[in-house]
């Protein structure tokens, strides 16, 4: 009897290693993965609301209001870089943690929840500064990056399920996106909300509305994976089961965690992800203050020039996207090769734009504000390179693989503003952001260049479960073998 249950565990590991040819005319037409990848696309504009409402509003807040009695205070620049870099505190003490839950409990539940919660905690902003000051902001802001750091773990855990690898590209960077469209558009309302009678308290408490009433949607109509949705058809299940290269029951899949800390191509993974981060987080939260200082840009036209890089990054995500996989399906380049090449154009050419920022001056404007949009706005390649390389590496860990490296490399969003905070003294000062510029830059090439040298886009062998796992859950009836071998979609969806 165990050496048939044995042969049978065997048989159903090379099994899963089988993938469907995918023909034309199941790629066409939308499907109810193209609606969940709509949710998530909507809840990561709505989250990146929540954190970066405090870099829109932090330079009214200290700042005498010119038309009405709106509160400020008297921060210096080293108390609001405090309070800029403390929702990374909160942030990256909650990712690996948030990978764990997306993977036991499911990343619906985890996300919706987690959303609700700093939701609350982002409408009592205003309150928290009048009543605590800035020490009950950073306490606020470090519960909102607690319960923002499910956001990438969970959305990772669904695309993982969710995206066939033929789109894998698109639908990936169709959701993350939203952080570029979100960045944008709270930056860019945000003088109009300033301006008016709600002044800048109007900033977290509509930010904080908009989220909830997209967290409250997405517990409706969200779902964890095609298996449990109901909504779906049963050929476009089949087809998605068949091209994400994950098993259907991943929450009894015990995580191999030797296996993926001694994977080179998860090393290069985070390394990427690292320098991504810095450079993205520097900006975001340090743009504001460098327009109105040493361009010398009022709340307004600070608002929209501080939108315009992120508006930017969100349409050519839009553009290097489907590129990307063209590139792969079509055989003109590998997986590895368009990772590797998208991710070094989204990190090592804004290096260049920002180097030379650092010798802009207000009587640049208009050259510093091409080359921040520029080199922003290429970050975007960086979604089809390293983003979605953890489904690449192994789709059925994904969720945990992306707490971890996005954990790690939070660890730097925490360092960028208290760089800025240590190195520019005077922030009108162009020779001190220079240097920050110069940090940046170098960081991109570092972590780059470790991407290059040991990236891959190949799936790893400690992805697939064990024979014996096989064994045990398919005699439990919790593996389907047909889930392995679907049938050919014979109509469009």
């Amino acid at each position: 009897m165990s050496s048939n249950n044995e042969r049978l565990g065997e048989n159903l590991y090379l099994l899963s290693k089988i993938r469907v040819p995918t023909p034309s005319h199941t790629t066409s037409g939308l499907g109810y993965r193209h609606f969940q990848a709509f949710l998530m696309f909507a809840g990561m504009v709505f989250s990146y609301f929540l954190r970066v409402n405090i870099s829109a509003a932090i330079v009214p807040m200290t700042q005498p209001p010119k038309y009405r009695a709106t509160a400020y205070y008297d921060w210096d620049n080293g108390t609001r870089s405090l309070i800029l870099s403390s929702f990374f505190w909160g942030y990256v003490a909650a990712q690996f943690p948030s990978g764990i839950l997306a993977k036991r409990y499911g990343p619906k539940i985890v996300l919706s929840m987690s959303t609700i919660f700093c939701c609350i905690v982002t409408v009592f902003t205003p309150w928290a500064a009048k009543i605590g000051g800035w020490q009950f902001i950073i306490a606020l802001r470090i519960l909102a990056g607690l319960t923002q750091g499910a956001v990438y773990p969970c959305m990772h855990t669904l695309l993982a399920k969710w995206a066939p690898c033929t789109e894998r590209g698109v639908l990936s960077s169709v959701v993350y996106s939203g952080a570029q469209l979100g960045s944008a558009t709270i930056l860019l309302t945000s003088g109009f909300i300033i301006d008016s009678s709600w002044g800048w308290p109007g900033v977290f408490y509509i930010s904080g509305a908009l989220c909830l009433i997209w967290a409250v949607a997405f517990q409706l109509f969200g779902a964890d994976s095609p298996e449990v949705c109901k909504n779906i058809s049963k050929e476009e299940k089949e087809y998605i089961q068949a091209l994400t290269g994950g098993q259907a029951n991943t929450q009894a899949m015990t995580i191999p965690w030797m296996s993926m800390f001694t994977s080179l191509p998860f090393f290069a993974l985070i390394a990427a992800h690292c320098g991504f981060t810095f450079g993205f987080y520097t900006l975001l939260t340090e743009i504001p203050t460098y327009l109105n200082h040493v361009l010398k840009m009022d709340v307004k036209s600070n608002a929209i020039f501080s939108a315009l890089p992120y508006l930017a990054m969100w349409m050519l995500s839009l553009i290097v996207s489907p590129i990307s996989d063209a590139l792969i399906n079509r055989k003109y380049l590998s997986v590895t090769a368009s990772r590797k090449m998208f991710n070094t154009i989204g990190q090592w050419v804004p290096m260049v734009c920002l180097i030379a920022l650092g010798y802009m001056t207000s009587e640049n404007k208009p050259i510093a504000i091409t080359l921040l949009t520029i080199g922003v706005g290429l970050n975007s390649a960086s979604i089809v390179g390293y983003m979605v390389n953890h489904m690449d590496l192994s789709p059925n860990f994904a969720g945990t693989m992306m707490g971890i490296s996005n954990g790690l490399s939070n660890i730097l969003s925490i360092c960028g503003p208290l760089v800025v905070g240590a190195v520019v003294d005077d922030e009108s000062n162009p020779d001190e952001w220079r240097i920050v510029f110069y940090i940046t830059g170098v960081v991109y090439l570092i972590c780059n260049s470790l991407f290059l040298i040991f990236g891959s886009g190949v799936i790893q062998k400690w992805n697939e479960p064990t024979a014996e796992w096989c064994s045990r859950n398919t005699l439990n009836s919790n593996v389907s073998l047909d889930n392995k071998l679907p049938s050919v979609p014979g109509k469009p969806y």
